[in-house]
């Protein structure tokens, strides 16, 4: 167990982590009643100092509905090793942290199509309608 990078100058300390130990579900082999190897780890991101107030609004904002009373939580099941579990638990905790403060996208500027490309346009329609009424028998 480790701090979790975020994104560089941006490191979840080991100490506002807390982690939890169960048995996975599903099947499994030898041991499968005896290791705990299932791993959720969980980050409460109201209560950290890490995130300025800014960060902290937008983040509440898009983890919404993955947050209980501020806390996220990660659980990792999908392999045999607590220890491969816990690493898949850091890495997804930093990408959804990590996608929750990005800036939002820049703003789409409306454009208008240049002149070229609607007399290309109208040009091709125009062959298509061309192509199209030379298919057609005289008696129609």
């Amino acid at each position: 167990m480790a701090d979790v990078v975020v994104r560089p100058g941006m490191v979840i300390p080991e100490a506002e982590l807390t982690w939890r130990f169960s048995r996975s579900s599903g099947p499994g082999g030898q041991g499968v009643n005896t290791t705990d190897s299932r791993v959720e780890l969980s980050w409460n991101l109201l209560a950290s100092s890490l995130l300025s107030p800014a960060l902290k609004e937008r983040a509440v904002e898009r983890l919404g509905s993955r947050l209980i009373d501020g806390v996220i939580t990660i659980a990792a099941s999908e392999h045999r090793s607590q220890l491969r579990n816990r690493e898949a638990a850091e890495a997804r905790l930093a990408m959804r942290v990590g996608e929750a403060i990005a800036a939002p996208p820049r703003q789409r500027r409306a454009t208008k199509p240049t002149r070229g490309s609607v007399e290309r346009r109208i040009g091709e329609k125009k062959r298509r309608a061309q192509i199209k009424r030379n298919r057609r028998s005289d008696e129609d």
